[in-house]
């Protein structure tokens, strides 16, 4: 697949949201478009997609196609299994493989309990689901990604991780844009970077190298994404924080996410959280669900009187206020791999 001198404006009097790019889209590549808001991100993947015609130049050998767009229809008047059968077709599928699809896809995305409902009564997560599912009915070849993770609860976020290994596996070309900076970090093997309407291409970021991390006992590993440097150059001075990879901010643009970088964090081998100094800062690595609210996550026994946090007991000491939030949200991005780390700053304001 390839791009030859591609442009794209809405209007002959109109500026270039896209110009002039020409690039080659090989097969089993992962490629992550990045860019600022309103750089042009949407408008170059709907072009991919063959959603928009080029007002420029030309795509040519474009695959079978699966598209997520950023913003779903969900106020349609069919069920969720209608509209999946009705997409299965227009993809060419036939009964009774159509069925098998339709029925493979609800289930891994955990949407089988609400097939049978109207997609307008449906929650946004749940018509983000059929919005998948659609694109995946018939293994695509190219697999286009708008935002596609974005109100996905863990397990539906882990299913479509899984779904795009399977179509690079498979020898697809799959683009996506994604606001967590981290997504897919160190499969990626290219990125585009979209500014002023026109497109750079580098190379992916390799995965972190763990080795180059002090590993001792007590030390957790914190995988953190979508930092700004002036963040990343605050983690050094954190009570608990052993290091710091990759140690490096020159460069960064200001205001630019980084990441993905990796903390190695001291902890206690006991379950309650590590303190440190004064005890207004402290760093909490409990075992959980990692897109689950805090407050889903925590209990208060009313026998016991003992308060939880993700199966952890937590010291009597922690204001149940500080207990079940977030205090500082650049660090968002550390809900990694099944667990919550949070790290909270008893002095820092909502």
């Amino acid at each position: 697949m390839r791009l030859d001198a591609v442009g794209k404006r809405y209007g002959l009097r109109q500026p270039w949201v896209v110009r002039d790019v020409s690039q080659d889209v090989a097969a089993g590549r992962l490629i992550r478009v990045e860019g600022a808001n309103g750089t042009g991100k949407s408008t170059l993947l709907r072009v991919l997609a063959g959603v928009a015609t080029p007002s420029a130049g030309r795509v040519t050998g474009r695959p079978r196609t699966g598209y997520v767009p950023e913003r779903f229809p969900g106020g349609l008047a069919f069920s969720a299994r209608e509209y999946l059968g009705h997409m299965s077709r227009i993809h060419g599928l036939t009964e009774p493989a159509a069925g098998a699809a339709v029925a493979e896809w609800l289930e891994r995305l955990g949407a089988t309990e609400y097939a049978g409902s109207p997609l307008r009564t449906l929650s946004k997560g749940m018509c983000q689901k059929v919005a998948i599912a659609q694109a995946l009915l018939a293994r695509p070849d190219l697999l286009v990604l708008d935002e596609a993770w974005t109100g996905l609860d863990q397990a539906a976020r882990g299913a479509l991780d899984a779904a795009v290994t399977e179509r690079l596996a498979a020898g697809a070309r799959v683009l996506f844009v994604d606001h967590d900076a981290a997504r897919l970090a160190g499969r990626v093997d290219e990125r585009w970077r979209l500014a002023g309407g026109t497109v750079t291409v580098a190379s992916g970021a390799r995965a972190p190298d763990l080795t180059a991390i002090p590993r001792r006992n007590g030390v957790v590993i914190i995988e953190v994404g979508g930092l700004e440097a002036g963040s990343l150059a605050r983690l050094h001075g954190l009570a608990g924080v052993v290091s710091v990879h990759p140690d490096a901010t020159a460069g960064d643009e200001p205001g630019r996410p980084i990441g993905p970088i990796q903390l190695a964090v001291a902890d206690a081998e006991s379950d309650s959280p590590q303190r440190h100094g004064s005890g207004k800062r402290w760093i909490n690595c409990a075992g959980g669900g990692a897109d689950e609210p805090a407050e889903e996550n925590a209990d208060e026994s009313a026998e016991s009187g003992e308060r939880h946090r993700f199966g952890k007991k937590l010291p009597d000491d922690v204001p149940p206020s500080r207990a079940n939030r977030f205090a500082n949200a650049d660090f968002a991005g550390a809900l990694r791999d099944g667990h919550q780390h949070d790290i909270h700053d008893a002095d820092a304001a909502d």
